[in-house]
């Protein structure tokens, strides 16, 4: 049974245990600030099943927030708002009951439309099917991130010989970036490499380009351009959704003047060698997808393994140009 599957089936159950005319069950993404409706069971159509919360935000916040129960037999209006409904939904109901999640964080939250519907005793109860729902997505997390672990560990493996089944750096370079994008999801994997002279930087590859459809690709960079270039001159990692005083994760991948798609998620790495930032490891992707410590390790592990090879390769080479 799906996450989604089990989590509609219990807020049936709950629902109909309590009498309630909505029940809205919700859960922290990875990383996420707010809590999104993982769930829903409603008697109307005005739900809002797509609803966010941030903590704090009303009364369905509160309880993220503070990490408490709350019960409101007699609703008014003035006191708070639920954030879930459509329209003028919200001004019917007249009971509230909500009970954090306390496995993982998130609310379990149910109303109706009589007074006095819920009392002391069903808080209690509801605590227990806040408690399962939390232990079912801790338990699901365990699992995904230990999947997780075992395909970057198959790739690592796999990206370790490579050197040896393609010795050849257009070859190796290529299949680098495809299994680099396999194992992540991202949908760009592009490597970035700076010239001899330190003044500007150029692509080198990419598992897809990340360039806007009908537009030319520009051939050579500044290398201060972009938060690609921020990344050659300051020698440090960028990873979308945290803080830098650069404020570097903000700015556009090549530059203000180079379209390339609007990018969700990044992680830019440098690939440091012969006492130079030499390249860098870009992800990027459209989506908003998560930047976990298990990505980090991993994407960290692909790029000292990238900066031996070209490591090895300068010395053969003693080339600053772009291989053939």
């Amino acid at each position: 049974m799906t996450g989604t599957s089990f989590y509609e089936r219990l807020l049936a159950i709950v629902g109909n245990v309590f009498d309630a005319y909505s029940a809205v069950l919700f859960l922290p993404g990875p990383g996420a600030d707010v809590c999104r409706a993982a769930a829903s069971f409603s008697l109307g159509d005005a739900l809002d099943r797509d609803a966010a919360i941030a903590p704090g935000q009303g009364l369905v916040g509160w309880i993220i927030r503070e990490g408490k129960p709350l019960l409101i037999s007699n609703f008014d209006q003035h006191r708070g708002i639920l954030g879930y409904y459509r329209g003028g939904e919200e001004e019917r109901i007249r009971a509230f009951m909500g009970y954090p999640v306390a496995a993982t964080g998130g609310a379990l939250c149910l109303d109706s439309r009589k007074t006095y519907t819920f009392g002391e005793k069903d808080l209690k109860i509801l605590s227990q099917f806040a408690d399962l729902a939390g232990e079912h997505l801790a338990r699901a997390r365990e699992v995904e991130t230990s999947l997780g672990e075992h395909r970057f560990y198959l790739a690592q493996r796999r990206i370790a010989t490579l050197h040896k089944t393609h010795p050849k750096w257009t070859v190796f370079r290529a299949e680098l970036l495809k299994l680099l994008a396999e194992a992540t999801g991202y949908r760009h994997c592009l490597l970035t490499v700076r010239d001899e002279s330190g003044r500007s930087y150029f692509l080198e590859g990419a598992s897809e380009s990340p360039f806007s459809a009908g537009r030319d690709a520009p051939q050579r960079f500044s290398i201060g351009q972009g938060l690609v270039g921020w990344v050659f001159k300051n020698q440090a990692p960028v990873y979308s959704g945290e803080k830098d005083e650069a404020g570097a994760s903000r700015l556009p991948l090549f530059g203000l003047d180079v379209a390339t798609a609007e990018f969700k998620s990044l992680l830019c790495l440098p690939i440091h060698f012969s006492r130079k930032t030499r390249g860098v490891l870009t992800l990027a992707d459209e989506r908003p997808l998560p930047v976990t410590e298990e990505l980090k390790a991993f994407v960290s592990m692909v790029a000292e393994n990238l900066a031996l090879f070209l490591e090895n390769l300068h010395l053969r080479t003693r080339l600053g140009a772009p291989s053939a």
